[in-house]
């Protein structure tokens, strides 16, 4: 019997409110990691009109400025214009940011205090993270969520290169892939709805965003006459960005991860350091089953870990191939623990993680971008012989 379904993942711009307090959060990440690898940043931004406020928690020997780190972060998205209301020169910064608590900071470090049962580095919070992979697309990710970001990202491209000079940074993609047989066959409809200038007309908008974004980005052989597309379908979006709508750091996370297709455990990612195992260990979990998918033992694989706050073993691995494993998924487990360690030291270690790298995070998902070091597929060979 035939399976049929549709199935719709979104992406934002880097303009849009959230993701402006995600990059400033990460940009502040990344300047206390480069002064200090050892820095315990845990940075939330909330954005609004023409206010920003950082608050959070930062233990760092990093002298940083981040009056001047915000700005930069706000005038590499691009508000900048006359009439930009959260503009990066004028807007007011609110700063609210203190040390971590000495009470998490004894459970994360690693040393002996009274009441901890191991003097290694713990996790620095309770909690469950997943990871995802699948050999839908070349990334190994969902196709809805790779289609949504590389509209996106095109549309960043353009509007960076100013080919036209009515694209404002505010921008939302949407795709919806019909699947047969659990196999994505075609799109069934895209939505992009773009900031932009006042003076632009809807016709030139939808007819420029049809031509040179959507049949550029995506494959000929995934539309058809069918195909719907819904541009800026309200008819005017001028009056975007923090102008428009409150962002806060954290609440794009399906945005981040898999667009909905692969489970998440609910923590935030942008604005931590590694220490926080909501950010490292998904990003560790996406390692692994990107690995398990690239050796062949599986065409699909989430996995899950969850930990104890200050305590170093994570309390649960689990691992389920949805039916598509070539050996038992008890087994794929056990070789994944032998091959990987998911220990919150080791997790930093494996992947080289106290370096600033997480700007290059922010925008269009934190998996499926060439040069993160959890999109490697280096460790197949040692999967396939523990496996054995």
């Amino acid at each position: 019997m035939s399976h049929s379904f549709v199935f719709s993942s979104e992406s934002v711009g880097e303009g849009h409110p959230d993701k402006v307090a995600d990059l400033i959060s990460d940009s502040v990440l990344d300047a206390c990691l480069a002064q200090d690898k050892h820095s315990r940043v845990a940075c939330e931004t909330l954005v609004k009109s023409n206010q920003v406020v950082i608050a959070g928690e930062i233990t760092t020997s990093a002298q940083l400025n981040y009056e001047q780190v915000i700005r930069d972060a706000i005038r590499a998205i691009g508000y900048t214009h006359d009439d930009d209301v959260f503009h990066a020169d004028k807007v007011f910064i609110h700063n609210c940011v203190t040390r971590q608590s000495p009470d998490i900071a004894q459970g994360v470090d690693a040393r002996a205090v009274d009441g901890k049962e191991t003097a290694e580095q713990g996790a620095g919070d309770q909690g469950l993270m997943f990871g995802y992979a699948c050999n839908e697309t070349p990334e190994m990710m969902p196709t809805a969520i790779m289609f949504a970001h590389r509209l996106g990202r095109e549309l960043t491209k353009l509007r960076k290169a100013g080919i036209v000079s009515w694209l404002r940074p505010d921008a939302k993609s949407q795709v919806s892939i019909r699947y047969e047989n659990d196999k994505p066959v075609r799109v069934e409809n895209v939505v992009i709805s773009t900031q932009h200038a006042a003076s632009a007309r809807h016709a030139d908008i939808r007819d420029f965003l049809i031509e040179h974004v959507i049949r550029k980005v995506i494959p000929a052989s995934m539309m058809d006459s069918e195909t719907k597309f819904f541009i800026n379908p309200t008819g005017r979006f001028v009056v975007g960005g923090p102008e428009g709508d409150c962002g806060l750091t954290g609440r794009k996370i399906i945005v981040d991860t898999y667009g909905g297709w692969g489970r998440h455990g609910g923590g935030a990612f942008s604005g931590k350091d590694p220490s926080k195992v909501d950010r490292s260990a998904a990003y560790m979990c996406r390692w692994v089953a990107k690995n398990i998918v690239a050796s062949g033992l599986a065409e699909i694989c989430e996995l899950q870990v969850a930990y104890a706050i200050g305590y170093p073993e994570p309390v649960s691995i689990w691992v389920d191939t949805m039916g598509t494993g070539k050996v038992p998924d008890e087994v794929i487990s056990k070789a994944a623990s032998k091959v990987f360690s998911f220990k919150p030291a080791e997790i930093v270690r494996q992947l080289d993680l106290l370096r600033p790298i997480y700007r290059e995070t922010t925008n269009y998902g934190h998996f499926g971008k060439d040069g993160l070091p959890w999109e490697q597929t280096n460790r197949t060979a040692e999967l396939v012989a523990a496996a054995r």
